[in-house]
């Protein structure tokens, strides 16, 4: 495993790191979870990625019953969490940014994990309702009570991430650090072009998720929907048109080609070719068995032989999407 810094921040984050989006709570209980999280462990991996709203808050509790199971040592790896959707009803506890929420928020959270602190806190939108100000302090406030040791925000755009950034240096808080952004082959523009001026202004890291494109790129869905997909779960019915894209499913058949080539897997040249980009810190991944673990791992080995000219060919497929 490589080890990259998190922008201009002192810590360094695994090339390859590890969520618990839609899995834990849904495929995963805490058994499978502990599996898959001492195999990513083994590999080398030293993030864990989490959110407050996934599973609503029953990720968080199997990542904390498997987090004290396995009993690594504290300093030897990064979780994180992330705010905004809420998942309590009330006035001030949904899709909102604001100082109550997120001061709960943290305390309810590192409950749920188990933990005295994260590593890692963002902002999981953008809240237009709310001051970035409050906002900014807050998470001040929550570093320097020592209940996370970094913020950054999630899918914000680059002029609210300065914003709050320029606020932040004013004032002499804690400036936001990283920023976790979609980044795969469908979905480029934000982190390639938008982002592009944070990177030297400011020392933006990029923790990126959905690297595979919820599962697109690993093939499996060019021949419909299997069984025991993301897909076929009920509250994800919502994906099935991105999931089926007749057009993106042909780009990934012939991205399989490339793939073979390689001596690899589909999904393990989607996952290096985001590896190849200098600004992303990690990459997230996400896998349902352990199986899945030791193949998104190998994708390191793979990047590693990605030359300029490979991965121009594997961009000119998707072309098209280019700027999305």
């Amino acid at each position: 495993m490589n080890y990259r810094r998190l922008g201009r921040a002192g810590i360094k984050v695994s090339e390859l790191s590890f969520g618990s989006w839609i899995t834990y709570g849904n495929q995963m209980d805490v058994k499978l979870a502990r599996e898959c999280m001492a195999a990513a462990r083994d590999a080398g991996v030293n993030f864990f990625d989490n959110a407050e709203v996934y599973a609503t808050g029953q990720s968080e509790t199997i990542m904390g019953e498997v987090l004290k199971a396995l009993n690594w040592p504290r300093l030897q790896y990064l979780v994180s969490t992330k705010f905004y959707w809420g998942i309590e009803e009330g006035v001030n506890s949904k899709n909102t940014l604001n100082r109550k929420y997120l001061m709960q928020g943290i305390d309810n959270s590192l409950k749920r994990l188990q933990l005295d602190f994260v590593d890692l806190i963002y902002c999981h939108r953008p809240d237009p309702n709310t001051p970035i100000e409050e906002t900014v302090y807050a998470m001040h406030d929550i570093i320097t009570q020592g209940k996370a040791l970094y913020w950054g925000t999630s899918e914000w755009p680059a002029t609210a991430i300065a914003e709050a950034w320029k606020i932040a240096d004013r004032r002499h808080l804690h400036k936001p650090v990283m920023e976790q952004p979609e980044y795969n082959l469908f979905h480029r523009a934000r982190v390639e072009r938008e982002y592009s001026q944070l990177y030297a202004d400011i020392g933006l890291g990029l923790t990126t998720w959905s690297p595979l494109a919820s599962g697109v790129l690993t093939g499996k869905y060019a021949g419909g929907v299997p069984a025991d997909s993301r897909g076929a779960i009920p509250r994800m019915a919502w994906m099935l048109d991105q999931l089926t894209d007749t057009t993106k499913n042909e780009a990934v058949v012939k991205l399989g080609g490339i793939a073979r080539e390689l001596g690899c897997t589909t999904a393990q040249l989607a996952l290096a070719w985001c590896l190849k980009n200098p600004s992303v810190s990690t990459v997230i991944t996400g896998a349902s068995r352990v199986a899945q673990v030791h193949e998104n791992m190998k994708a390191l080995e793979i990047a590693a032989t990605i030359d300029e000219a490979m991965k121009a060919r594997v961009e000119s497929l998707f072309s098209a999407w280019k700027d999305q």
